[in-house]
């Protein structure tokens, strides 16, 4: 992967030909990687090759397990999925990351508070990942850029569109926008933190790529 361009943020007049997706969690071996790994997944299945429509996806932890591996249930998750856990090394979320994402997910509100925290105009462009699902449903895709004409571009505006729906459209709940830790559970458990995972961002990577999941 070839080294971020400059930083920015949504909105700044940025005209780069990346769009880069970041998954925040704790500790970056069990939420994160497999939201990581579910959207690369999700967009090879919609375009072939995600980095041809320039949308990069990556992930880090608050308390990030620096250069950890993958939890074993978390592999094996996303083995159900027929998603590759493959070369996947836990990471310390930093500024650089938060500086060069163009949109953040993260799994809690706690996490999505601590990125938007460290600064760098990120509360444009940080939700939890079960918020910005909720905010892309009320989003009409015949209000983006069509995707033929730069995926990127159609990020974007999906993201500057989705941040001004916030204050409208609430959750229904605490929980409702949050994903719990399967850390130290179960498989049983982080297949349904997979499953949960999976659904919230079919509805993200349709209104990304303009591209219904394959049958």
């Amino acid at each position: 992967m070839t080294a971020p361009e400059t930083g920015r943020g949504i909105g700044t007049g940025f005209t780069g030909t990346t769009f880069r997706i970041l998954h925040v969690s704790t500790g970056n071996v069990c939420r994160s990687p497999i939201t990581e790994r579910l959207t690369r997944h999700a967009l090879c299945d919609r375009l072939g090759d995600p980095y041809t429509g320039g949308l990069i996806v990556e992930s880090a932890g608050t308390w990030g397990h620096e250069g950890a591996p993958m939890e074993a249930n978390a592999a094996a998750v996303l083995a159900d999925f027929g998603a590759d856990a493959t070369g996947f090394t836990g990471r310390e979320l930093l500024d650089e990351h938060v500086i060069t994402a163009d949109l953040v997910l993260t799994a809690t509100r706690d996490h999505r508070a601590q990125v938007i925290s460290m600064g760098h105009s990120a509360g444009l462009r940080t939700f939890t990942l079960k918020e910005f699902t909720r905010l892309v449903r009320a989003i009409d895709p015949a209000t983006l850029p069509d995707p033929d004409e730069g995926m990127v571009e159609r990020a974007r505006a999906l993201v500057r569109a989705a941040a001004a729906l916030r204050g409208w459209l609430l959750a229904p709940s605490v929980e409702a926008d949050e994903v719990n830790d399967p850390y130290g559970a179960p498989i049983t458990f982080f297949r349904s933190i997979g499953d949960e995972i999976n659904t919230a961002l079919e509805p993200v990577v349709t209104a990304l790529t303009g591209v219904p999941a394959p049958h």
